[in-house]
């Protein structure tokens, strides 16, 4: 289990003191799939380059396993680092060599022999789909191609903590979900705690378990995606959620109506839209005042609010249709949404 308590990071600058972090606190259980999500300026780099102490906090502890990491050596933290992994945005792989030998680098500084290094890069290869790219370099690959490396690379000295930062920003949507699914692949497989740093609401959808989202340096709000995404509370979450803005714009001209607001998590998309089959089979009709909305894989991500002209019952009957659609949650709303 990963413990951050109480982290503040604070950097000099030549305009005084910065403070990127303030009094931070996330629990990660192993084997989750942890999401921390933010705009531009919210600390998520500072909070991942202090997850692996590659920056010191100025307060606070992180522990692992029990331990916090903070008080440990320089030395005893090098040992840490080789189960604490990280892969970027830029791939960061070594041009000069080829795939094999990127995999085969933390292996070698691990001190085994360049046989077991050879045989243990194959299989991790093997693993992220590139075996036959083995001697193949860098500048030969896809984008995509290159992150499998560096997922192969990252995962060479047995990690316990895969950390993402960015990791699908600079990819195309087709390919960002091919690696995410590569990356809950091998957190299934190998029980693997996969901490993603990412801008990217459809990232968090599509993988995360668990979220926390940073506003200028703290947490503004944690939990399970499903219940952040579907009752954001604070104002940080409701900026991604609904980032179109208040559905105030949206109904200043239909009074008279109750609001539904429907929340896609995942939904299987299919031919036949969900509003037009209610119509149909319940005779409910909605004016949708608002929607963003997105498929992803085959599955659909976002939210939409649906204005009804109608009472009690027909807003009652609706959500009932609308949840009873798995990974689809509906509930009425105000007007102050």
């Amino acid at each position: 289990m990963i413990e951050i308590k109480n982290v503040s990071k604070q950097f000099n600058t030549a305009d005084g003191s910065v403070e990127a972090l303030k009094n931070v606190s996330i629990s990660i259980l192993d084997g989750d799939i942890f999401g921390i999500i933010g705009m531009s300026g919210a600390g998520k780099s500072t909070l991942v380059r202090c997850i692996n102490m590659l920056e010191r906090p100025t307060e606070g502890s992180i522990e692992i396993d029990g331990v916090d990491i903070c008080e440990l050596s320089e030395r005893d933290l090098r040992n840490v680092r080789r189960e604490i992994t990280m892969i970027f945005q830029g791939f960061n792989l070594l041009m000069q060599r080829n795939c094999l030998k990127n995999v085969c680098f933390p292996l070698e500084l691990a001190g085994k022999s360049k046989a077991e290094a050879k045989k243990r890069a194959l299989e991790l290869l093997d693993i992220v789909g590139l075996g036959d790219k083995a001697n193949a370099y860098p500048a030969q690959l896809s984008g995509g191609q290159q992150q499998r490396v560096a997922i192969a690379r990252a995962l060479a000295t047995d990690p316990k903590v895969l950390l993402c930062d960015e990791a699908t920003s600079a990819l195309d949507p087709t390919t960002t979900n091919s690696i995410l699914e590569l990356i809950r692949s091998i957190n299934e497989k190998l029980g693997i705690t996969v901490i993603i740093i990412t801008h990217q609401m459809s990232v968090v959808e599509s993988i995360c378990k668990h979220v926390a989202i940073l506003d200028g340096g703290e947490v503004a709000e944690q939990g399970e995606v499903t219940e952040v995404f579907s009752h954001p509370k604070s104002e940080a979450a409701r900026r991604l959620v609904f980032p179109e803005g208040n559905s105030d714009l949206f109904v200043a001209d239909m009074s008279g109506q109750r609001f539904i607001r429907v929340i896609f998590n995942g939904a299987e998309a299919t031919g036949s839209p969900l509003i037009a089959r209610m119509a149909v089979e319940k005779g409910i009709e909605a004016s949708i005042a608002y929607a963003s909305t997105k498929s992803i894989g085959g599955k659909a991500y976002g939210s939409m609010l649906l204005g009804i002209a109608g009472d009690d019952k027909d807003v009652r009957t609706a959500i009932e249709y609308l949840t009873g659609t798995p990974d689809v949650i509906a509930e009425e709303v105000t007007v102050n949404v």
